[in-house]
């Protein structure tokens, strides 16, 4: 098996762990040159195609790269949240421990319950990222 196949299987993994399904609507914030490529293409390639915020489709799940210099957190996820349907997911991305963007996970922590979402876990997400699920709380969904 070369590496190449074997990283592949790894990316495939993960997409399967962040529980991206085909036809399912996957919207895309905060994009650019430093995001996970392989990830991102897996994802891709489960769902077709990413929405941008732009977007008018209720979306299950939200892919949302973001870094320190990015702005007000809690701005961006009261945004996410407008498309998100009631039992879609959050994932919000940011550089791990260590590197340029990180973002500490008391951060984190604090932005999501002001705009009432839950921490529910943390993925792996390449060698720079990590990827923290948040969702609305179980008392709000059905």
């Amino acid at each position: 098996m070369s590496a190449t196949a074997g990283q592949a299987g790894e990316v495939q993994s993960l997409a399967d762990r962040l529980n991206i399904e085909s036809g399912q609507v996957v919207m895309e914030v905060g994009y650019d040159d430093d995001v996970a490529v392989d990830l991102r293409d897996a994802i891709i390639e489960r769902v077709e195609e990413l929405v941008d915020e732009d977007t008018d489709e209720v979306c299950d799940a939200v892919l949302l790269w973001w870094r320190d210099e990015d702005g007000d957190l809690v701005d961006v996820l009261v945004d996410v949240r407008t498309p998100l349907a009631e039992s879609g997911v959050v994932w919000l991305l940011v550089p791990k421990a260590g590197r340029d963007g990180h973002i500490e996970p008391s951060d984190i922590a604090e932005a999501a319950q002001t705009v009432g979402l839950q921490q529910t876990s943390n993925v792996n997400a390449g060698k720079d990222w990590i990827a923290t699920r948040l969702v609305s709380p179980k008392v709000g969904r059905r």
